[in-house]
């Protein structure tokens, strides 16, 4: 009877870089950003940084990355806030795997600049999470807003 030959066939995937992975807390950062400098707003912006704060330092999966936040800044361009641009170096950076922000229009108010952002961070394997949606921007959830004619009408 013929010997029978048994071939190694490699895995293709590294078990310790997968259980790293599988275990690994998501980098979570949370963005902020009020368009006025009235008191009213003011107060607005410290409850905002103050609540992702501990949302984001509370929940066990999650490591705090921080909160980037805007004060007294229109949202329908980027280009003057900082703190924003700021964090999506970071993104960029692999720093971050997800962002919280209030609404649609707190991340921008801008449609351009709402796919933009969440086109190339999702790219980049980075989650938006819009709270009043409660909407992922990497979920199927998130095309039929692709097609809204302005943020601030969400």
């Amino acid at each position: 009877m013929p010997k029978k030959v048994v071939r190694k066939i490699p895995a293709k995937i590294n078990i310790a870089e997968e259980i790293k992975q599988a275990h690994r807390q998501l980098r979570v950062a949370a963005y902020c950003r009020v368009s006025t400098a009235q008191e009213e707003q003011l107060n607005s912006y410290d409850v905002q940084v103050r609540y992702y704060t501990e949302k984001i330092r509370s929940e066990p999966k999650w490591a705090f990355v921080g909160i980037f936040s805007d004060r007294g800044l229109s949202g329908t361009s980027t280009k003057k806030r900082d703190e924003f641009n700021k964090m999506i170096k970071q993104c960029r950076r692999g720093k971050i795997d997800m962002i919280i922000t209030k609404s649609i229009s707190r991340f921008a108010r801008n449609t351009a600049d709402v796919l933009k952002y969440v086109r190339m961070l999702k790219e980049i394997g980075v989650d938006i999470f819009f709270e009043e949606q409660n909407i992922h921007s990497t979920q199927q959830a998130w095309i039929p807003f692709q097609r809204t004619e302005s943020p601030a009408d969400i």
